[in-house]
């Protein structure tokens, strides 16, 4: 079975293919992995400090913020891969809310939130996304940071919402075209471990994942013209997969090019030293991503 390749490739391409990674769906098999009507906007004067559940829609939705806001400054909201939740960026957030207003959340189906009733699309997710930025930021700019599948989230949720959505950081994101990559990567003549992995990815984009997320490919849409970095990983754990790897990772890569059609203003870099868990391999790396286009969409707002 896959998870006797190796943990990091079953995350990663479950992430990859979700958004987390072959590293493993946030532990070390896929049987352990447990990933996936907006209120009112309104400035809301008793900030949420620490974890709270708070109503989105009639659902309870976890979330945790910290950090001290700041007049023009943008807040930052940390999305989680599938398989995680917002535990998993705890360090993350606690070293970012030195500077900055920071807020995390666990989607329905994950961590500490309700379970979804049916299955979600990239719509309904939204939408608790949403409900989620109407409570912690008001009217205020955000910047989302999304690892994973939680980046893929945040780059098909910033066109629709350039109102708000002020900066993008892309951690090791899904591909926009993943399903199609692991199709083209892993061909349905395969057989053994790559042949499990191709299926149980497949199965994972079609819903079969605690959050009950449906997970489609498609274009990539621009955001406006709002600072973007998207980080890719630096060793090639994709490459552990069997045949097929050293083409899971070509196309991984691709996906990771594609994301800078989100703006004019976007770049791509690489965590050397780091696998699918770019913000725990190499914390710095995400927090210096977050903090320039944080900076940079301050500078923007405030017309500097």
């Amino acid at each position: 079975m896959l998870r006797k390749i190796k943990s990091s490739v079953v995350v990663a391409l479950c992430g990859a293919v979700l958004g987390t990674g072959l590293a493993g769906c946030g532990n070390d098999s896929m049987e352990d992995w447990d990933p996936f009507a907006p209120t009112t906007r309104k400035a809301d004067a008793d900030l949420i400090s620490g974890t709270k559940k708070i109503d989105v829609a009639g659902r309870s939705v976890n979330v945790s913020c910290s950090g001290d806001p700041v007049q023009g400054r943008p807040v930052v909201i940390l999305m989680h891969g599938g398989g995680d939740g917002l535990d998993k960026l705890a360090a993350l957030q606690k070293t970012l809310s030195k500077q900055h207003r920071v807020c995390s959340y666990d989607r329905l189906g994950a961590g500490a939130s309700d379970r979804p009733d049916g299955p979600q699309s990239f719509t309904s997710t939204g939408k608790v996304l949403t409900g989620v930025l109407d409570r912690v930021a008001g009217d205020g700019p955000v910047v989302l940071a999304g690892h994973s599948l939680g980046g893929l989230i945040a780059a098909r949720y910033a066109p629709d919402h350039q109102d708000r959505v002020k900066g993008l950081v892309l951690l090791d994101t899904t591909s926009p075209t993943m399903i199609a990559d692991i199709k083209k990567s892993i061909p349905e003549s395969a057989t053994g471990p790559a042949a499990d992995l191709r299926a149980q990815n497949l199965a994972v984009f079609q819903g079969e994942n605690p959050e009950k997320l449906v997970i489609t490919d498609g274009e990539v849409r621009s955001a406006g013209n709002i600072p973007v970095e998207v980080v890719k990983h630096g060793k090639p754990y994709l490459e552990a997969v069997p045949t097929y790897g050293p083409s899971l990772e070509q196309a991984w890569t691709a996906g990771q090019r594609k994301w800078l059609a989100l703006s004019g203003d976007s770049r791509l870099s690489t965590a050397r030293n780091s696998g699918h868990y770019v913000y725990v391999d190499e914390p710095a790396v995400a927090v210096q991503a977050i903090e320039r286009v944080t900076a940079q969409a301050a500078r923007q707002s405030s017309g500097g």
